[in-house]
């Protein structure tokens, strides 16, 4: 719903946000499961209970208490999907300690930085990344180097559990106190470490589940990384908050995602665009009885309608979307599947979340129907930047408001499309035009595999698009490519350059890196 002022309001949340912290809040029936399988390890099939996963948890946050671990001490996993992610994350949290989740594809020098950026006391890895570890906390300064199993010089994590009965009590203050520590580069510069705090957290979990609700018949696959805040939030702590079975993956395989659907009777999966279009194209989907999934969200960047729909065709399920970053927790808008959701659409402000849609040149709210710069509030928002009042300022400002960097537009049903990211839209001759809406006109080809499109300086518009095609025939030339995009957008908004590739760039999370793409070396 939107007031006279243009802020628009996703409701207020059924239920009231407990003072507890996540590990409480997202274990709190554990108990009850039991021995219900929580985690299976998609590669080998072990298994992890309910039962097993709180002892766990208990386990390791009484002996990391009795090492001294005590509330703000940092840990970063440094770890692929596995069951124990969960184990370490929430073993940590439950000593009073936070977690400072990082990408295990990373260079040894890019862990340092945030090693050191974050303070981290630990670094908990597999045997296969402890080299890589040694390396980073030799130049990041002290720092313990922690093993899921056998590792050179590395403290093995059983060493580190303890008696589960003096798991410590632990005195949150839940609204100041840090949980997790994901790293993001914010709508500019650098990474930043975001603070989440368990507030934060406990109440983006309550807000996904009124809009998303899972139950503990539900099967979940996690292809999304936990270090992310999309599949740390949506996927491992909304599954077992909710009593579901999480099939994890260590890395994104199309083969084994499909096998993997079939042999556990999936029912969910959070996917981004780049596995959407996969899904979309390749000839193995079409091996795989999928019939258990009932929907398909998908997350981390714009998902076009045009691919959304020909997914939800090629599956055989309802496919929605959401949106979200780092600094909001994970969501701040969901188009639910089965209630009148529209492909394309991030859908509208999940409850307890306000936003409005501000035109960049003026400062003032966007015209009803026209796109502006989409500002989110509300209490899922971070606690801040680490050691960065100024990122903080420049970010959120003083009325609460996050400047999120990205363009949208609104519906008259109070739903949200992304346009494209402010700092990326191309000005050509003075008029505005979005990569994402020409992007999404390219991936509707049958030849185009995947595209971006950026700007690039031209003397005579001041900027012209230019798209970077990964194609699936090289009968496929750069002038069918213009002309097909001319066929379906006004003039100033046509294809004026075409590259072909053999990949996009990608972060982790599926966003394109269009960054490398304006640097020759890159393509």
């Amino acid at each position: 719903m939107s007031d006279s002022a243009g802020i628009y309001f996703g409701g207020s949340l059924r239920a009231e946000i407990p003072p507890v912290d996540l590990t409480s809040f997202t274990l709190g029936r554990a108990s009850e499961l039991g021995d219900k399988p929580a985690l299976v390890d998609g590669a080998s099939g072990r298994s992890m209970t309910y039962a097993e996963l709180e002892r766990s948890v208990r386990s390791l946050a009484a002996g990391l208490s009795g090492r001294g671990v005590a509330k703000g001490d940092t840990f970063a996993l440094f770890l692929p999907n596995l069951p124990e992610y969960p184990v370490v994350f929430h073993g940590v949290l439950a000593a009073g300690g936070r977690c400072t989740t990082i990408n295990p594809t990373i260079t040894a020098g890019e862990l340092a930085v945030q090693l050191a950026d974050a303070g981290a006391r630990a670094v908990v890895t597999i045997p296969a990344l402890v080299d890589v570890a040694r390396q980073a906390v030799d130049a990041s300064g002290r720092c313990e180097v922690v093993s899921l199993g056998e590792g050179d010089g590395a403290t093995r994590l059983s060493d580190l559990l303890g008696d589960p009965s003096a798991a410590p009590a632990v005195d949150f203050d839940v609204a100041r106190d840090i949980a997790a520590l994901p790293y993001s580069s914010g709508t500019t510069g650098l990474g930043k470490g975001v603070m989440l705090s368990h507030r934060n957290l406990v109440t983006n979990l309550l807000q996904v589940e009124s809009v998303l609700p899972l139950g503990d018949d539900d099967v979940l696959i996690a292809a999304l990384p936990f270090f992310h805040v999309l599949g740390q939030t949506c996927m491992m702590n909304h599954g077992l908050r909710a009593g579901a079975t999480i099939v994890t993956m260590p890395r994104f395989d199309l083969a084994q995602f499909l096998a993997l659907i079939e042999r556990y009777h999936v029912t969910q999966a959070c996917i981004v665009p780049p596995i959407a279009l996969a899904l979309c194209r390749h000839p193995a989907v079409k091996e795989h009885d999928l019939s258990s999934l009932r929907y398909i969200v998908s997350g981390a960047a714009p998902l076009g309608a045009e691919v959304a729909t020909e997914l939800a065709r090629r599956v055989g399920c309802e496919v929605s979307q959401g949106y979200g970053m780092t600094e909001t927790s994970g969501v701040t808008h969901f188009d639910p599947p089965f209630d009148r959701h529209k492909p394309g659409s991030i859908g509208p402000p999940i409850p307890g979340t306000e936003c409005r849609l501000v035109d960049p040149m003026s400062g003032c709210d966007a015209v009803p129907g026209q796109p502006g710069e989409l500002w989110v509030r509300g209490p899922q928002l971070m606690v801040g930047y680490l050691n960065n009042p100024a990122a903080t300022a420049a970010t959120v400002d003083q009325a609460g408001w996050l400047h999120t960097g990205d363009v949208a537009v609104a519906d008259e049903e109070g739903r949200f499309y992304i346009v494209d990211r402010l700092k990326e839209l191309i000005k050509y001759k003075g008029f505005q035009v979005a990569p994402a809406e020409l992007e999404a006109v390219l991936l509707s080809h049958p030849a185009v595999a995947d595209c971006a499109v950026i700007g690039v300086p031209d003397d005579e518009a001041g900027e012209v698009p230019k798209a970077f095609v990964v194609r699936e025939s090289e009968d496929l030339d750069a002038g069918a490519v213009i002309d097909f995009v001319a066929q379906q957008v006004a003039p100033y908004k046509r294809v004026r350059q075409v590259e072909f590739v053999g990949a996009i760039p990608k972060s982790a999370s599926g966003k394109v890196l269009k960054r490398l793409l304006r640097s020759p070396a890159a393509v």
